[in-house]
């Protein structure tokens, strides 16, 4: 028994192929000529066997041998063996023809009744064994388990027919039919199985085949008539899977011929983004680079990026020494061309950026560390400014210090008009980043995107575990929205925007339509195969500290242009006063050494002056400020 998936490779042995073929080439040629000697008139003039026939038939071998007629296997052969088994077929008889003539001065005595029909015919012999072959072996199993599961098909196109052999194949599933809404396939057999109607019939024809598994064969999909194929066969009640998509193939998301649930990703309305991997890897191509927060979910997937396209180098600073060994582990293990240089520490501490620069000279910084957990941010100020703004000028001035080509900044669409504590530390860290651009060849890029599908502490990975534990699933507001894309996806953009080759950018992705966090909890307990509110109860416990019931990706004193990527625009940054930026950094500095949550409070609120705490009203003007800032970080500086 194979496994799903797996290609046999069981058939006849080389020689007998061998000898079968060699058998065909005597039997066309001497079969030719006694079908023009004999049945048009005249005299035999080919003996059943002779010199001649025998320096045929190895001329005719090599030929086979040389096309590569003996690396493909009978069980398999599909049209381009048959391609094959022609160029073979041709290419010989043009050889035999001087062999002839330079042997036996006889070239020309070669009926043009064979000379025509050599090459078809000689196809014909060699290519119909194959097929029935093939044949004889797809009908045996076709004799599936009485126990296998049977299994109808949602999509009669390339993708179904493929995943009728595999299912085949595999013994455990037997394939029943298909549903297709192409009126041409009505009524058709595809693989010998019919297409039984349309596939918003799946409710009525699912139950009349007995099927007890419903397969959706149409990886190309987008996501709102994916959205609409999943309504479809939750109405029946049998469970369902899809086939993977081609770019989880190539990414080796998936495996050829896995079966996978539907995953949300595919649920949330992005139609797939395709980089220009042209541009990236001429730009990222034996190039060496640097990524901090190297073991988080958008740290790690940049170095699999990073490593995939062509880096030459990369080196690794992570403060999390379980983190950081698993990806250097994953990074030699997947990539072993590619050098990996892992370094623990912090990267806000200058002797840890000062170390990784020096023992590696890239061209290329990806700043990724950051805290980004906005609740818990709400009540750790200090750590917010030391880690998201401070440890950032610290790897932005080393980097430029140590003569870096690019320096690029993972920021955040909470960046724009925030509210939160971290929106206000990420777009102070842009504005550090601004006011260093123009003092050396170093070229400062931004790029913005907002919340990412299955990073750590994201809403989907807390869902999931909610629904496998039984409920309740806990939504703030039923309507809270938010922005959300692929981890992948995510990564992909960076690399471009920063491939397009602007000097000094902030760049927002284009994340699509925003989704509804009610809608994405409801369709993430019908995909655990139960019923929101039945089996999972959805509870709203309101928004927490510094959330916003929807997020903005572009902020009004921003012009934006198009990018020669379509997913990519390109913010024309606001002014910022590099000294004033200084002065305020440094004072944060001091404030963080003594813990003073109020100086740090009052220093975030006058640097980034946008910041509107939520629930707090408009942003005072400086006669309030010092009472308001005072109120702000209240229940922290107790504390100090």
């Amino acid at each position: 028994m194979t496994t799903f998936g797996d290609r046999v490779t069981i058939g006849l042995p080389r020689a007998a192929i061998v000898a079968h073929d060699l058998m065909m080439v005597w039997l066309c040629w001497y079969g030719l000529h006694y079908f023009r000697y004999s049945i048009i008139g005249g005299a035999a003039s080919t003996p059943t066997w002779s010199t001649e026939i025998a320096l045929i038939l190895a001329v005719q071998g090599l030929i086979f041998w040389k096309v590569g007629l003996y690396r493909g296997v009978w069980r398999f052969a599909s049209i381009p063996d048959l391609v094959n088994i022609m160029k073979a077929s041709v290419f010989g008889f043009l050889a035999i023809l001087p062999v002839l003539f330079l042997f036996f001065d006889r070239a020309d005595q070669v009926p043009r009744t064979v000379m025509v029909l050599y090459p078809v015919v000689l196809a014909a012999l060699l290519g119909m064994p194959r097929l029935l072959y093939r044949a004889w072996k797809d009908q045996g199993l076709m004799q599936t388990d009485k126990a296998a599961l049977r299994v109808l098909i949602l999509g009669a196109g390339q993708a179904g027919e493929t995943l009728v052999r595999d299912l085949r194949r595999a013994g455990a599933y037997q394939p029943v039919g298909f549903l297709d809404d192409a009126i041409s396939l009505r009524g058709s057999h595809l693989q010998g199985l019919p297409v039984l109607g349309r596939v918003d019939e799946v409710a009525r024809i699912a139950p009349e085949t007995a099927a007890r598994l419903l397969v959706i064969a149409m990886p190309s999909l987008d996501a709102t008539a994916m959205r609409r194929i999943v309504a479809l066969c939750e109405e029946t009640g049998i469970p369902f899977r899809t086939v993977p998509r081609l770019n989880d193939l190539l990414e080796g998301r998936s495996l050829p011929g896995e079966l996978k649930e539907v995953a949300i990703e595919d649920l949330l309305g992005r139609k797939p983004v395709m980089p220009d991997w042209k541009a990236i890897r001429g730009w990222l191509g034996g190039r060496s680079v640097l990524v901090t927060g190297a073991g988080g979910s958008i740290g790690a997937e940049l170095c699999r990026q990073c490593a995939r396209h062509g880096a030459r180098s990369i080196t690794l600073i992570e403060i999390d020494e379980l983190a950081l060994a698993t990806m250097e582990a994953e990074l030699r293990r997947d990539f072993p061309q590619t050098q990996c240089v892992p370094v623990l520490g912090d990267c806000g501490d200058p002797a840890v950026i000062r170390y990784a620069l020096e023992l590696s000279s890239p061209e290329a910084v990806f700043h990724a560390a950051a805290y980004k957990q906005v609740p818990v941010l709400e009540t750790q100020l200090r750590e917010a400014v030391r880690n998201n703004v401070l440890a950032t000028r610290m790897v932005a001035k080393e980097s430029l210090r140590a003569g870096v080509g690019t320096f690029v900044l993972i920021s955040t669409d909470k960046a724009v008009d925030p509210v939160n504590v971290l929106g206000a530390t990420k777009r102070l860290a842009e504005m550090v980043c601004q006011s260093l651009t123009g003092q050396t060849g170093t070229r400062f890029v931004t790029v913005r995107f907002g919340n990412v599908l299955d990073s750590a502490g994201s809403v989907v990975p807390l869902f999931r575990e909610q629904i496998r534990l039984g409920g309740p699933v806990t939504v703030t507001d039923p309507e809270v929205t938010r922005y959300f894309m692929t981890i992948p996806e995510a990564c992909q953009l960076i690399l471009q925007a920063v491939s397009i080759g602007s000097h000094q950018a902030v760049y927002t992705l284009d994340m699509g339509e925003p989704v509804s966090i009610r809608l994405l909890a409801e369709q993430m307990v019908r995909l655990a195969g139960k019923q929101p509110g039945r089996d999972v109860a959805i509870v709203y416990t309101g928004l927490r500290a510094g959330e916003k019931l929807h997020e903005t990706l572009f902020h009004a004193e921003e012009r934006y242009r198009p990018t020669s990527h379509p997913k990519i625009l390109q913010a024309e940054a606001r002014e910022v006063s590099a000294d004033r930026i200084d002065q305020a950094t440094d004072r944060m500095v001091e404030a963080v050494a003594t813990y003073d949550l109020t100086a740090l409070a009052f220093l975030l609120r006058d640097s980034v002056p946008e910041f509107a705490p939520a629930g707090d009203g408009a942003v005072p003007d400086d006669s309030q400020r010092v009472a308001t800032v005072v109120a702000f970080p209240a229940r922290l500086s107790r504390r100090t």
